[in-house]
């Protein structure tokens, strides 16, 4: 990067009803994984920042810091006001913000308070309607039509965040409304999650994908130890903690076959991403009330939030 050439950058918070398909989007974006993706409803539990490079219409080199909000929902439990905190404090410092919409799902009654509260809103707001791979053309143009009635949107974009169809242009846009500034971080630098942390997340996403529906969403991964050895490998330990004592015969699974392979996919893929040998040891916890520990959400990186 050239010091004397005028460089741009900004915040994106990209928000949206849960699975609407944010962290899909901001990995296609930054270019690689940054963001866990599931089949499960809320699993951005901490705002993991990806860090996305382009260049705006007038030549400028641009960093995007890509605020990969939680789902907002309506919040119950503790654990789900904190992720509501996290996703708006990510929104409200930003450039821009991206409503993400699912036109086949649309999820309504997450959708409208969504609206209601992005119409009261400062900033420059972007709608982007997701999956154009699938969805029917009229009904999409119906519906941005009515969405575009309810909010003032500088722009909206039609996309796929899983072929990446529309992305770059959605890119572009968004590389031109960032305002001229240094960058923030180095150049080959893609998110702030720490490694420690990104580890936790890719465990809790193959625990999610591997057990489906028979794990409720009372789950977390706790890092415990995270050493680099002395041959260069890391050493990594993690805590999978659960409510209930039946959730953690399914974690385990019989003669502790669940556990292995979830262990097993989970350091693969960490060995692909940090491009080190990893030695990844799990054991699951009982702990009943969990998800009311202060010291398990400043691990997962959330404010505690009455």
């Amino acid at each position: 990067m050239n010091g004397e050439s005028q460089t741009r950058c900004g915040l994106v918070a990209v928000i949206g009803a849960p699975n609407a398909g944010k962290s899909t989007l901001v990995n296609q974006l930054v270019g690689q994984k940054v963001a866990i993706t599931s089949a499960k409803a809320q699993t951005t539990r901490a705002r993991m920042l990806g860090i996305a490079l382009g260049e705006a219409g007038d030549g400028a080199p641009t960093q995007m810091i890509l605020v990969d909000t939680p789902g907002i929902f309506a919040p119950r439990r503790r654990l789900d006001r904190a992720m509501v905190s996290a996703a708006w404090e990510g929104a409200e410092a930003a450039d821009a913000v991206l409503l993400m919409v699912d036109p086949v799902k649309q999820r309504r009654h997450e959708l409208e308070p969504l609206l209601e509260a992005l119409a009261q809103r400062p900033e420059r707001r972007i709608l982007v309607l997701n999956k154009v791979d699938v969805a029917k053309k009229e009904p999409l143009l119906a519906l941005a039509q009515e969405l575009t009635g309810k909010v003032d949107f500088a722009e909206v974009f039609f996309v796929s965040a899983l072929t990446g169809d529309g992305v770059a242009d959605l890119k572009t846009a968004l590389a031109g409304m960032m305002p001229v500034a240094e960058w923030m971080y180095p150049e080959d630098q893609v998110s702030d999650a720490s490694e420690r942390l990104l580890a936790a997340e890719i465990t809790r996403e193959q625990l999610y994908r591997q057990l489906h529906e028979e794990l409720p969403y009372d789950s977390a991964v706790r890092p415990e130890l995270y050493r680099t050895r002395p041959d260069g490998s890391l050493e990594i330990h993690q805590q999978i903690v659960v409510a209930r004592d039946n959730q953690r015969a399914i974690v385990l699974g019989k003669g502790g076959s669940r556990i292995k392979s979830i262990g097993e996919a989970a350091r693969k893929e960490l060995s692909g991403l940090l491009g080190v040998k990893v030695h990844l040891f799990l054991h699951v916890k009982v702990e009943e009330n969990w998800s009311e520990s202060r010291e398990v959400y400043e691990e997962m990186g959330l404010d505690w939030v009455r």
